[in-house]
């Protein structure tokens, strides 16, 4: 019970490999799947001239899920990792039910039909998984993930009461293509188009995509327009932390991408429901998708860094209210000369072998599904710093004047 199973061959489930392959200690056995075995048997060879290790690579469809279960029963894993489509989360805790195996994913459900993200499909399983003395963590990521175990961990160590909590994602690479995404094109434009939402005083408000803009000078990158959107992290740590009386995203965009977005758009290529094409139907979306460049094919050319983190006010555990800024700032070129991955889908991967980690050494147990913000947050920060992803955190002055 000492083998893993990673299921997603796209960027971030080649850092996760390679950053497994690298701890033989915690993963001595790593088995990779996916749709396309091909692009597993890249990722493989990779790792192999990087690391020295061999992983065994499987063909898969995550959407059936006999197929899964058959797969995990022949791979016979302690643990699931499942970096594939949000669409595919459910299957993969079905097979994992139906197998008696721990599940660990990076990003909750969504139907393919609807462009709209929430736990409550995958909380609905916590009794299945309680039953079977089971353990399904879910979003183990940057944001999610990170973000969260960073709002944990002050909360632990350093607020009696967090009163408000933003969470700002920096992207400052450029990888030189007119119009690219940094991590799979379908989910970043669905997300990216979707309202935004923040939760305020027990209340979600709901505003237009990308109509709240504000400008935020990160270290290492500069100043940097970001807009307000919604991400699943808000949803679960508004739940876990009700204290909290405002929650907000951030996500930093260049005019150039917001203009191609808007045409786009506008001329319907965002779409996800069906057309007619030459006789057949189509997603205009999807077929966006294919021609948009591949986004594990960014990182040969991208430079500059990423800066991710939260700012939380609140009470401070010295009796005194105060406003900390825990980030971590990850270099692209850095991150290619390790893995073969550009920073975003580095510092996604990282955190789901650290995760994967703190299940597999039995640090982190438990039966049922838990978000990560529920687990303890200390051995997680300390891995980071150990892998990659160090972070540090400053007090500023005062909260943010927005």
């Amino acid at each position: 019970m000492s083998k893993v199973l990673v299921i997603g061959a796209g960027g971030v489930g080649s850092v996760a490999v390679h950053k497994m392959a690298m701890n033989p200690d915690i993963f001595p056995e790593i088995a990779l799947a996916s749709r396309r075995v091909g692009k597993c048997d890249e990722i493989a060879d990779s790792v192999k001239e990087r690391t020295g290790r061999t992983i065994t690579t499987y063909q898969v469809d995550a959407d059936n899920v006999d197929e899964t279960a058959a797969l995990i029963d022949l791979v016979k894993p302690k643990l699931v990792v499942n970096l594939a489509l949000p669409y595919q989360d459910l299957s993969i805790m079905d097979a994992c039910l139906k197998t008696g195996v721990h599940y660990l994913d990076t990003a909750n459900y969504e139907p393919r039909d609807t462009a709209h993200f929430e736990y409550s499909w995958q909380w609905a399983y916590q009794d299945r998984f309680k039953d079977a003395g089971l353990m399904a963590v879910l979003g183990s990521g940057f944001d999610p993930g990170v973000t969260s175990v960073f709002a944990t961990w002050l909360r632990k160590h350093h607020f009696e009461r967090i009163d408000t909590l933003d969470i700002l994602d920096c992207n400052g690479g450029d990888h030189g293509q007119h119009f690219a995404t940094n991590f799979n094109p379908e989910i970043n434009i669905r997300e990216v188009t979707a309202p935004a939402r923040h939760y305020e005083n027990g209340q979600v408000v709901t505003t237009p995509a990308l109509s709240t803009k504000q400008s935020f000078d990160f270290e290492a990158v500069g100043p940097k327009n970001m807009y307000l959107m919604y991400h699943e992290e808000l949803e679960s740590l508004a739940t876990h932390f009700p204290e909290i009386k405002r929650l907000r995203f951030w996500m930093t965009f260049g005019d150039a991408y917001l203009k191609h977005l808007e045409v786009l758009q506008n001329v319907g290529m965002t779409r996800i429901d069906p057309v007619m094409y030459n006789g057949q139907e189509i997603i205009p979306l999807q077929f966006l998708k294919a021609v948009l460049p591949e986004p594990s094919t960014l990182g040969a050319t991208t430079k500059g860094k990423t800066n991710i983190g939260d700012i939380a006010t609140g009470l401070g555990k010295d009796g005194r209210d105060k406003t900390l800024y825990i980030y971590n700032i990850c270099d692209h070129e850095e991150a290619f000369a390790e893995t073969g991955n550009q920073a975003v889908s580095y510092t996604t991967g990282v955190p789901a072998m650290i995760g994967a980690a703190m299940v597999m050494q039995d640090i982190w147990t438990g039966t049922g599904v838990f978000n990560i913000e529920q687990l303890d947050p200390d051995p997680f920060m300390d891995m980071l710093n150990q892998h990659g992803l160090p972070w540090q955190v400053k007090e500023l002055d005062g909260p943010l004047d927005f």
